[in-house]
């Protein structure tokens, strides 16, 4: 069962795990997922996480976990959704895998649990100290998968993303609030947008704006791939696994801009805006762990490959309409 399979990152695991020979289904409520999505051969049902007990069963092998809320300045304004959601909707979907004696999980967890730490590049063992309650409510069910695990034989791996980029064939981002740069970019040469905004220039790294590590979501789903083998009789985790997800590289708001002109061909427009509250300097994971003990590598690791992917399937959307 993949959890949140209508969505950008679910959907690409997908059809990953489609291609792979995998029976695949997607549970997504369509909340902020598209049917469309889904891929061919994957079977749908549509509903809640909150309900999976309804459709659970001793015939799955694994649940792939990404049904959640993820909008940070949402978070803020409206906690309580977030709690209901990310953590309300994982107890109950635990419960429904116990229950149904499903015992191997991946779960989509995310780098703002660390908030903003002053080491560089990020490891697991860095203090996790979430600066916003979606931050804070995938923390927690981090916190509760590791006690189910130690409590109950759960086999779980914990996959903490950095910044997810980049499209794969006629999987990508469709957010109806999009908050992530490069898509937003990229509506500049799409012609939806007429600048970008610069949120400070004046941090101390080396071009003044913030530095962040993106990985192609193809990447992203290899390592999904990997972390389910390794919830499997026998794999690497035997309790509840976390590993950071990036490329251990780290590109400035200005080098996003600049592979966009580069991409597209467009001038793409820049303005400067004062910094937003919260947004630490330098963001870069070590995935050291993932490499080792889930024997993953990124292969996907030009920005300007990881843009114009993106790129690609912004114009896919445009030519269909």
């Amino acid at each position: 069962m993949v959890t949140g399979g209508a969505g950008y990152v679910g959907s690409v695991v997908a059809a990953h795990l489609v291609a792979a020979g995998h029976d695949v289904v997607v549970l997504d409520d369509l909340s902020t997922g598209h049917r469309d999505a889904v891929p061919d051969k994957a079977a749908f049902v549509e509903g809640r996480v909150q309900d999976a007990a309804r459709h659970l069963d001793p015939s799955f092998d694994a649940v792939l976990h990404f049904a959640a809320s993820s909008l940070v300045g949402e978070s803020v304004t409206s906690p309580e959704k977030y709690w209901h959601n990310n953590v309300g909707g994982s107890l109950a979907l635990l419960d429904a895998m116990r229950a149904h004696g499903v015992a191997r999980l991946v779960f989509s967890s995310t780098a703002a649990v660390y908030g903003a730490p002053d080491v560089s590049p990020i490891t697991e063992d860095a203090a996790c100290a979430p600066t916003n309650p979606y931050g804070a409510s995938k923390l927690s069910v981090d916190q509760l998968i590791s006690s189910y695990a130690g409590a109950h034989g759960l086999r779980a791996v914990s996959l903490r993303y950095f910044n997810v980029a980049g499209a794969y064939g006629r999987y990508g981002e469709r957010h109806a609030t999009e908050t992530h740069l490069i898509p937003l970019a990229l509506q500049v040469p799409h012609g939806t947008r007429g600048s970008v905004a610069l949120y400070g220039t004046d941090y101390p790294t080396p071009d003044g704006t913030c530095v962040r590590d993106y990985i192609h979501v193809a990447d992203l789903a290899d390592a999904h791939l990997l972390a389910l083998d390794a919830t499997a009789e026998g794999g690497a985790a035997t309790g509840h696994l976390v590993c950071n997800l990036g490329n251990g590289v780290g590109f400035s708001v200005r080098d996003v801009v600049d592979a966009i002109r580069t991409v597209t061909g467009c001038a793409v427009p820049a303005h400067e805006a004062p910094r937003r509250a919260g947004d630490p300097p330098v963001l870069v994971a070590s995935a050291d762990r993932a490499r080792e003990v889930l024997g993953w590598r990124p292969t996907r690791t030009s920005l300007e490959d990881i843009v114009a992917d993106a790129w690609s399937f912004l114009r896919q959307g445009e030519a269909a309409l």
